[in-house]
């Protein structure tokens, strides 16, 4: 499985989590609510959904709106195709959400990744933005090396253009910084509540983490998905 079709099922097997959508639904909010599949299209979306199903994570099942079945006869084509997410795709999907080996720190699939962020643990979100802001840093320095290796035999052009790549990378390493200090102040005043409250027990055994992991305050310092400088 090549990286970008690797991403494409970790988004559908998300987006299909929330309630089960007709391929055409699941494009329109790949491409509106995940700006990193803009450029994939129904040529690479309807494989996918094959193989999902094919290996048993997804099912087809005729569409139940009254528009659908009023339509397929009136057209003289069967209703439309409703993905739903198993059991078992809930479970894989849920394994995928738990990983935080090397992938989930490279551009695109960091970006699929933080999409769902809502439904990942305190824990995991950590981990995938420290790998990340440590890959940032690393692509940083490198940058900053052959900027001072070169910098006396490039044009003025070429130069701004090394510069802004450089100051792209910066500003997505201080938005980094933000999410994962609020992502500690939330952990931390967790920790604080639990071991106050009666009920702390119960509270310590919740691993979901899902809320107060985004600062108050957000700018545009964020990694665009369809700007490759930015991320």
């Amino acid at each position: 499985m090549s990286r970008r079709s690797g991403i494409l099922e970790f988004a559908v097997l998300g987006l299909l989590r929330e309630s089960p959508m007709h391929g055409y639904e699941l494009r329109k909010r790949l491409n509106t609510s995940l700006g990193v599949f803009r450029a994939f299209s129904y040529g690479s979306l309807y494989p996918c959904l094959k193989t999902l199903v094919a290996n048993g994570w997804l099912i087809e099942e005729p569409g139940s709106t009254p528009e659908d079945v009023l339509a397929a006869p009136l057209a003289g084509r069967r209703a439309k195709i409703v993905y739903r997410l198993t059991a078992a795709g809930k479970e894989h999907f849920e394994e995928l959400l738990s990983q935080t080996g090397p992938d989930a720190y490279e551009d695109e699939h960091f970006a699929a990744r933080f999409a769902f962020f809502g439904q990942t643990s305190r824990d995991v979100r950590m981990r995938v933005l420290e790998g990340r802001r440590s890959r940032l840093e690393e692509r940083l320095e490198k940058m900053r090396a052959s900027l001072a290796r070169t910098r006396e035999r490039l044009d003025d052009y070429t130069l701004e253009l090394q510069r802004h790549g450089m100051e792209s990378v910066e500003r997505e390493v201080r938005w980094l910084n933000e999410l994962i200090e609020s992502e500690r102040a939330g952990r931390d005043q967790r920790r604080s509540t639990d071991a106050s409250s009666p009920s702390g027990d119960a509270a310590r055994h919740d691993t979901s983490g899902a809320s107060g992991g985004l600062p108050r305050h957000r700018d545009s310092t964020g990694p665009d998905p369809s700007d490759g400088t930015a991320t």
